[in-house]
């Protein structure tokens, strides 16, 4: 099955985890554009959303969901967003879209998070993908060296800024074989904002196209 024909299937059958009255945590990204789309169909069923960009919150508003913001909600049911990264322990690399942090945020506010990924997302250990890792501007240099201590390969992502005003490191080279211990060192940087691991806060279920990830 094409990946696009994979990533539709894996939007869809998040659909089974929303509830009726529920306001749903939605992601970012090419596969949860098509969860999005199928959440509009039950629009009449849902109170709205809380999205991780604004990218999402665009594609919702145009569809006639309620964006809420998280402040005014509290703790969230369910969590809808794909990866660029998932291993079998079901931790995540996630911001190729630099959306990283309020991902992150929103994530960590809900009781369920569904991951949703075509095939080639799955990996044996974290890493392929280049890690993003949210700084401060002015940290950047000072981020960038402390990452190349740890063995990885930092390249700033020219000319992308966050919906937060921050900029994004990518860092190759890395193999991630403790991605819960990486994630808690790395947040630790003077002027790291987030790291792309969730590893801390990892998903609970993942549908790799339609099927559920054992």
């Amino acid at each position: 099955m094409p990946h696009d024909a994979q990533k539709r299937a894996a939007g869809e059958a998040a659909i089974a985890y929303v509830e009726d009255g529920m306001v749903v945590g939605v992601g970012t990204g090419s596969t949860v554009a098509y969860f999005i789309d199928a959440l509009a169909k039950i629009k009449h069923r849902i109170e709205g959303a809380v999205s991780s960009s604004q990218a999402s919150t665009e594609l919702l508003q145009a569809r006639g969901i309620r964006v809420f913001d998280l402040n005014a909600i509290g703790p969230i049911p369910l969590y809808v967003d794909g990866a660029d990264e998932c291993d079998g322990d079901k931790c995540l690399i996630k911001g190729g879209g630099a959306a990283l942090t309020r991902e992150k945020i929103v994530a960590s506010a809900a009781n369920k998070f569904v991951c949703i990924i075509d095939p080639s997302k799955r990996v044996d250990v974290l890493g392929k993908f280049p890690l993003p890792v949210e700084v401060i501007p002015m940290a950047r240099s000072l981020v960038a060296r402390e990452l190349v201590r740890r063995g990885g390969a930092p390249v700033w992502r020219d000319g992308c800024v966050t919906d937060n005003g921050n900029w994004i490191l990518d860092v190759h080279g890395l193999r991630i074989t403790d991605p819960v211990a990486m994630e808690r060192e790395l947040n630790q940087l003077a002027g790291v904002v987030t790291v792309g691991l969730f590893a801390q806060r990892r998903a609970d279920v993942v549908l790799v196209g339609g099927a559920e990830m054992a």
